[in-house]
C-alpha cells in the first residue's frame, strides 16, 4: 500500500514540474508567454485550497480506498488528456489536463499520515509517513532531471519537438494507468488487525460518533495546531517559492547556466529526500516531536540565510552545497509537520489535519512566489530571499510557542504499560479499557 501510494504520488509530482523545467520549450511549442507556462504549475496550488475540505470529508466519510482510487484515476486521466494536446495552439487543452492532475493532487497529499497511522505500528509510523512524502519529492527530482533529456530544445523543428514531447506525455500516461490498476488491486481500507492501540480505539468508535464538521471545529479551537498550521505553511510555502524561482535566481548571477540551475534544483530535492527519511527515523526512535521540529526550523532559517549571501559569490559549487543543505532541512521538515500535527490533534482524522496543513502551504506558496518574484525582478534575488528569511524567523517563534501534548503517543504508551493481570479475560465484568479496545480472550 505504501509503495503504490509513493509511486503514483511520484508521477503526480513529476507532472507538476515537467512544464516549468521546459518553460522555453513549451513557450515556443504552444506560442504563449512565460507567465502562461508558469500557471501550468501554479494551478496545482490554486486548485488545492478550495478542494481540500471536500477531499478530506470524502476521506473520512468514504475511506482510504476510494480516495486513493480517485487520486490515481484522475492522475491517469490528466496524463491522457495531455496526449491530446500535442499540437501548437492547444494550450487551453493542456491547461485543462494539468488542472485534472491538480485535482488528483488533492486526493494524494493528505494520504501519507493516514496510511502511516492506519497501516503501521508506533515504532514505524513516522518513517512510513516520511517514505510516503519521499515519493512526492522523488517525482519532483525526476521532473528536474528527465524532461530536459527527453525533450531537448529544437526551436527550428516543431515537428521534432512535438515528437519528443509525445514520448514524455505518452510514457507518463501509460505509467499512470498501470498504477491506477495496481491501486485497485493492492489498496485495502485497513489491515486485518489494528497496528496500534490508538488505532484500535478509533476503530472501536461507532461511526455515528464521528462528525466531520465537529472535527474541523475541534482543530480550529486547538491552539497548538493553529500555530503549527501557520508555521508549516510558512516553511513549505517558502520551499515552493524557492523551487519555482530557482532558475531565475541562478541565471541572474550565472548567465547561460540553465542546465546547472536544473541540477541545483535536483540537488535541493534529493538532499531533502534524505532529510525526510532521517527525520522520520529520528522521530520513531525519540518521539521528540516539538524539539526536532524546532531545531529543523532553525537550521532551515540558517540555511536560507547562508544560501542568500553566498548566491552571488561567483562559484557555482558553493551554490550546489548551500542549496543541498537548504533542501535537506526544508524538505526534511515536511513529514515532521504531518506527524507533529497527528500527535497534537489525536483522535481527530489524520487526513483532515494534513489536508489543512497542505492548504496552508499552498496559500503561503502562492503569496510567497508572487512577492518574491516581484522583489527578485525589481531589485535582486537577495531581496526576495531576505523576504523569505523574515517569514521563517516568524515561523520559528510560532513553533516555539506550540505546547506539545503527544496524545497518540500517550495512548499507545499508556496502554502498553497497563497492568493487564488486573483484568481477567474470562471475567464477566466489563473493564472500560477492555470494552474500548474490544480485548478478546486471544489477547
Amino acid at each position: 500500500v505504501l509503495a503504490v501510494l509513493s509511486c503514483y504520488s511520484l508521477v503526480n509530482a513529476f507532472q507538476w514540474i515537467q512544464y516549468s523545467i521546459l518553460s522555453n520549450v513549451f513557450v515556443r511549442f504552444y506560442g504563449v508567454s512565460f507567465t502562461q507556462i508558469d500557471w501550468l504549475s501554479m494551478v496545482y496550488m490554486v486548485a488545492y485550497v478550495p478542494l481540500i475540505l471536500p477531499a478530506t470529508w470524502l476521506l473520512d466519510a468514504r475511506g482510504l480506498r476510494l480516495t486513493a482510487l480517485l487520486g490515481a484515476g484522475l492522475n491517469g486521466l490528466g496524463a491522457w488528456l495531455k496526449c491530446a494536446s500535442l499540437a501548437p495552439g492547444r494550450y487551453a487543452l493542456t491547461m485543462a489536463a494539468q488542472a485534472v492532475c491538480a485535482v488528483a493532487q488533492v486526493f494524494i497529499l493528505g494520504l501519507p499520515s493516514r496510511i502511516a497511522s492506519v497501516w503501521f505500528g508506533p515504532a514505524e509510523v513516522s518513517t512510513a509517513c516520511a517514505v510516503a512524502v519521499l515519493g512526492n519529492q522523488l517525482g519532483t527530482a525526476i521532473g528536474f532531471l528527465l524532461p530536459p533529456v527527453l525533450v531537448p530544445n529544437t526551436p527550428d523543428d516543431i515537428d521534432l519537438m512535438a515528437h519528443n514531447i509525445s514520448i514524455m506525455f505518452y510514457g507518463t500516461a501509460i505509467v499512470s494507468t498501470l498504477l491506477f490498476f495496481l491501486t485497485g488491486v493492492v489498496f485495502e481500507e485497513k489491515p486485518k488487525y489494528p497496528p496500534s492501540h490508538s488505532q484500535a480505539l478509533l476503530q472501536a468508535m461507532p461511526p455515528e460518533d464521528y462528525s466531520y464538521k465537529q472535527s474541523i471545529i475541534n482543530l480550529v479551537k486547538n491552539i497548538p495546531f493553529v500555530l503549527l498550521l501557520i508555521s508549516y505553511g510558512i516553511m513549505t510555502g517558502a520551499f515552493y517559492s524557492v523551487s519555482t524561482l530557482l532558475n531565475q535566481m541562478i541565471v541572474t548571477h550565472y548567465e547561460g547556466e540553465e542546465v546547472n540551475a536544473g541540477r541545483i534544483g535536483l540537488t535541493l530535492v534529493v538532499a531533502g529526500m534524505v532529510g525526510s527519511i532521517i527525520c522520520g527515523l529520528w522521530l520513531d526512535y525519540t518521539k521528540t516531536y516539538k524539539q526536532t521540529t524546532l531545531i529543523v526550523y532553525i537550521l532551515s532559517f540558517i540555511g536560507l540565510v547562508v544560501f542568500t549571501f553566498t548566491l552571488d559569490l561567483g562559484y557555482l559549487i558553493v551554490v550546489f552545497v548551500t542549496g543541498g543543505v537548504l533542501g535537506f532541512f526544508m524538505t526534511g521538515y515536511l513529514p515532521l509537520g504531518f506527524e507533529f500535527a497527528v500527535e497534537i490533534t489525536y483522535p481527530e482524522s489524520e487526513g483532515t489535519s494534513s489536508g489543512l496543513l497542505n492548504a496552508s502551504a499552498q496559500i503561503f506558496g502562492i503569496v510567497f512566489t508572487l512577492v518574491q518574484g516581484k522583489l527578485t525582478t525589481d531589485y535582486s534575488p537577495r531581496a526576495g530571499n531576505l523576504f523569505l528569511c523574515a517569514w521563517l524567523f516568524v515561523g520559528i517563534i510560532l513553533t516555539a510557542l506550540i505546547k506539545s501534548d503527544l496524545r497518540r503517543h500517550n495512548v499507545n504508551s499508556g496502554i502498553m504499560n497497563m497492568d493487564v493481570k488486573a483484568v481477567p479475560v474470562d471475567s464477566p465484568v466489563e473493564h472500560e479499557n477492555c470494552t474500548a479496545l474490544k480485548i478478546q480472550s486471544d489477547l
